[in-house]
Formats: structure tokens, sequence, C-alpha cells
């Protein structure tokens, strides 16, 4: 059993909006106040519960065994079992649903918005203690033995990692207990307790016990996700019902964090730019600041876009340390009060000391996506005034400048000059680019009226780059940009965003080299959410899939696949029909 929202609730009241009295429809969830629980639940004897809060009375309901495993636990470096494997299935053997023995469990919580709680006789219930500023916490999980093996390895694990990872980026996890609890709830939140889905795939025929990759990052995922709730919006308490983004978006952004931190390479579902492009370009897009019950794709709008714009605003504007002693100071200042959206903008302004209106309009208030597009570049060298130089480089240039079409088939027949050869005078012999005496006395007059200074100018063998961008998305963000120069050598150039503060739609960059630039490539780690990387080359690249002849294969359970393999390969070989009596039974005996 999971049992929640089963109580009448305090409704909420602030000085920004009144008494909120909106219910609860499905996608908002409640507005909700804090309070201190004392809350007794009478059971079966046979069952276990783990609920919201520290349990008051373990010597009435636990064994000793039991009890001493659970003290054991507290300074454990790995998870320790309190209710064994073993012990759940003889609890579960020996259950009758006639059994008239009951137990109370007492559990205490303070400075918590809600309560819930779960009950079974199959629970088997591992610990382990984290250090959480000055306290210990208990990071505990309780779960049947059908979750086995995947929830005994990674469930009190990855409590355990929420707990030391969202630390870093806000404060010391206040209360005593974290749970996770396996059960029909795909993933849900309350105060120290959360209910989460994944299970290993049971084969019919054998029983083995398998699971995909989806599942098992699934799992790790939605525990870390569930777990940080305590943080968004269980102690920064914000109003989910009117601002999703604040409690699902920012827990999105942190898990993220959280899940990088697991092992390199996660596969993280929310938080990377590349994510979010889709529905960034997508008709089906509202601005964040949009009332839950309005959103039209709840989980892009409400957890993926806001998890991503905070990305790119600690990775590519603000930078890490600037932006997690900011977003620090938010968790620390508003942690058991009730922030609005201007408050976390303010926030991050203030702490910072970077003013960022142009941020949050974009990505809060408009439904403008990136698209920043490199249209042309010019290229720029000194003129030297040296005709002698100047006029040799523009016969290169004419001679470099296809003939005419008319020009080029006239070649088939003989000219008028071809046949009256006397018709060729001076300017056959000389053409438009010949260097005079005049000319060469004219720079050398030229250079005697310069300074020094201005005759090392004309040296200069800098080549000039004038890249002209296109704003064809509406959302500025900073310009990244990767260049490759002849020489081998590559730059990676960040322009900031005030680049567009005079021109929201076109900008021009010049970049000053002493080699040749041979590419420059937009956005090049795909940290923008540019949803155009077309028009993000120079050269243009063309895009590079494989047609698709057949349907698309369903997800792979690769550790089940395995074991088919593994069995069919234990398999004995076909036997020939002619073969004698004793050698096919033995065959089928082995």
């Amino acid at each position: 059993y999971q049992v929640a929202i089963f109580y009448p609730r305090l409704a909420a009241y602030t000085d920004v909006e009144g008494w909120h009295n909106k219910p609860f429809l499905g996608g908002g969830e409640f507005t909700l106040e804090f309070g201190d629980y004392r809350v007794a639940i009478t059971v079966p004897a046979d069952h276990i519960v783990a609920a919201t809060g520290e349990l008051q009375n373990s010597d009435e309901v636990l064994t000793r065994e039991q009890q001493s495993r659970l003290a054991q636990a507290r300074t454990a470096d790995k998870p320790v079992y309190i209710i064994t494997p073993e012990e759940a299935q003889e609890r579960e053997t020996q259950a009758t649903t006639e059994s008239q023995k009951t137990k109370t469990w007492r559990f205490k919580a303070d400075s918590v918005r809600d309560f819930a709680f779960a009950s079974s006789p199959k629970f088997i219930w591992d610990a382990q203690g984290v250090k959480s500023g000055r306290d210990t916490v208990m990071a505990m999980s309780f779960y049947p033995e059908e979750a086995t093996p995947l929830w005994n390895q990674y469930s009190t694990h990855a409590i355990v990692h929420t707990i030391e990872e969202y630390n870093r980026y806000t404060f010391a996890y206040p209360y005593p207990t974290a749970l996770s609890v396996n059960g029909p709830v795909g993933g849900m939140e309350y105060p120290m307790i959360s209910f989460n889905g994944p299970r290993p795939e049971i084969d019919e025929k054998t029983g083995e016990r398998t699971y995909s990759r989806r599942t098992k990052y699934g799992l790790i995922s939605v525990i870390i996700h569930e777990v940080g709730h305590n943080y968004f919006p269980m102690i920064v308490n914000s109003d989910e019902r009117q601002w999703t983004w604040m409690d699902e978006g920012i827990n999105t952004f942190v898990q993220f964090l959280a899940e990088q931190s697991w092992e390199p390479n996660y596969p993280s579902r929310r938080g990377d730019a590349r994510n979010i492009i889709d529905y960034m370009a997508s008709a089906d897009q509202v601005p964040i600041m949009t009332n839950s019950e309005s959103l039209w794709q709840f989980g892009n709008n409400a957890y993926g876009k806001p998890a991503t714009a905070l990305n790119i605003l600690r990775e590519t504007i603000l930078g890490r340390e600037l932006f997690d002693f900011a977003f620090q100071q938010y968790a620390q200042r508003w942690k058991f009060k009730r922030p609005m959206p201007a408050d976390f903008f303010r926030t991050m302004e203030d702490a910072s000391g970077v003013d960022l209106d142009w941020f949050w309009r974009g990505w809060f208030y408009t439904t403008d996506h990136v698209d920043i597009s490199l249209d042309k570049i010019h290229h720029f060298t000194i003129n030297t005034g040296n005709k002698a130089i100047e006029r040799g480089i523009e016969r290169e240039k004419k001679q470099r400048e296809p003939h005419s079409i008319t020009s080029q088939r006239n070649r088939q027949q003989p000219t008028r000059v071809d046949r009256f050869p006397e018709l060729l005078d001076f300017y056959n012999r000389y053409d438009e680019f010949t260097v005079t005496g005049k000319d060469r006395k004219a720079f050398e007059d030229m250079l005697a009226s310069l300074k020094p200074e201005e005759q090392k100018l004309l040296q200069t063998k800098t080549n000039f780059y004038q890249l002209e961008f296109s704003n064809p998305g509406g959302l500025v963000m900073p310009i990244i940009l990767q260049l490759r120069f002849d020489n081998g050598a590559e730059e990676l150039l960040r322009i900031p965003a005030e680049i567009w503060r005079r021109n929201a739609n076109q900008v021009s960059k010049v970049i000053l080299s002493d080699h040749k630039l041979l590419s420059v490539v937009v956005d090049p780690y795909w940290e923008t959410a540019d949803v155009d990387t077309y028009n993000n080359h120079y050269p243009r690249q063309p895009f590079e899939s494989r047609l698709e002849v057949f349907k698309r294969e369903k997800s792979r359970n690769l550790m089940r696949e395995m074991v088919e393999s593994q069995e069919e390969a234990k398999q004995p070989q076909a036997v020939d029909a002619k073969a004698n009596k004793n050698e096919t039974s033995a065959a089928e005996t082995h």
C-alpha cells in the first residue's frame, strides 16, 4: 500500500496572492503550508511501514536484531539490511488474511508540508547513514523481492548520492530520513519519502531477472528526482500549482547535475541543450511562465525547458563559479519560505552581480528559440598603397574570374586579330595592371609623408574577417565560435549576449588573424539549444543521415538478450535421424 493525499489540508495564505484554494487537478499539485506531524499508523502485525518522519517506537515494532542493524547502518559506508530478503520472504509465507494481530507505528515529522506512508509484509528494508552538515541522515529503501536485483543494488546508493550532490548546490539536508519505496506509483514525492516504480523483468518460463539499460538509469534518475524534491519544493516552498517550473524545472536542473556526477556520459533525459531542440522549434511551445493547467507539453515546458535554461545560464552565460554561488544563495535565502518567480530572478542577479533581464525575458516569457545564423564572411587585408603589389593582386583576382560562356565558345573559331595581326598594338602588349615609374615615384613620396608607425601599418599581413550574423530564432544568446586556421591552430571565441543590445536581429564581428581562416562553427558543443545547425557552419556542411528501410527496433533489454544467447548455446545440437538409439538418448539426457 502507498498512501498519500488522504487527510484535510490547511489552505495556504500568502501576502502576494492571498488564500490559495485551487484544487489539485493532476498537473499542478497543491500549494501547502509547513506543519509538525505526529502520526500513529496501525497495520497488520506482519507489515513494515515506511513514512514521512522519524520512527519513534522502534523498540515496539522491530526486533532487537533489526534495531541493532538500524544502529549499525547509521555509520556504515554501504547499505545494510534492516529487513533481510530471507526475513521478508518468511513474512510473506506466513502472512494470512485472517490474522487479527496489529502493530502501531509512530512517526514524528517537524516543519514538513505533507505526510505520506507505505505499508507491506513484503518489504525488504536497507539503509545507510549519510552526513549532512553536523547531522546524519538515514537513507533507506523499501522494496519487495520482485524488485531485486535492481533495487538492492541502486536505490539507497541513489538516495545517498542525491543528498551529497544537492547539498553541494543548496544547503545541508535538514530532515532525519530520506526514503525510496518501490510500488505501482512510477515516481511521486512527499517530504522524506518518495514512491518509485521501475523493476526488473521476470521471464515467465525461467524466472530469470533482467533489466534494460533504460530501466536501470530510469530507476536511478527517478530516485534522484523524487528525493531531490525534498529541496524543491518541500523546503524551498514554491507554489507548484501556479509556477510548476519553480519546483519541477529547478529540481530537474539539479537532478541533471547529480546524474552527470554519477558516471561519465550518464544518459540524462533532460538538462542538456541538445535534448530540448525539437520542442523549442515546435508550435506546441508556450512560455515557461504559464499556469500548470494551461501547459500543452507538460514535461517539456515544466521540466525540460527550465532545466535546460538554467544549465545554459550556468555553463555558457555566468560560468560555474558565479552561477553556483548565486544559486546557493537563492536556496539558502528561501528555505522554509515561499519564493515567487521574481524572488528567484532577483536573487540570481543580486548574488551574481549580473543583469540577466534579457535572459529571463527570452527564456521564461516568450516562445522564441535559439537560431543564430552565420550569414556571410568578408575577408579584408591592408591595402599597401604600393601599385607594384596592389596591381599584381588585382591581376591575379582578374585571372581567377571565369571567362564568359560566350568567350569560351568563341575560342573555337579564329578572331579578326588572329587573321590580321597588324591590328595588335601597345594595349595588347601592356595590360591595365602594368606598373609605371610614375606609380613607383608616387608610392615613395607617400611613404616619406608617413610617420614610422603608419609605415609599419602598411606592411602588416593581418587578415581582417567580418562575420555577419542574423537571429531568425528571436532568442538572443552569446555567440560561441570555433575558428580553424590554415596553420592548424584552433580558437574558441565566446562573444557575450550583449553584442545584440543595439540590434537583436543582425550583428557583425571583426576577427583579426595573421593566418587564413579556413572554417567557422557556431555553437560547436551544442550548448545553446540552437535549432538549426545548418546555418552554423562556414563553409556550409551537408546534413548526414541514413535511410531506414525497416521499422525501428523497440527498446533493447541487452541483459535478457545475453541470457537468452547463453541459454541457446547450452542447448544440444540436432541429432541425425540415422544415429543409433543410444546416441539419441544420450543427447536428450544431456
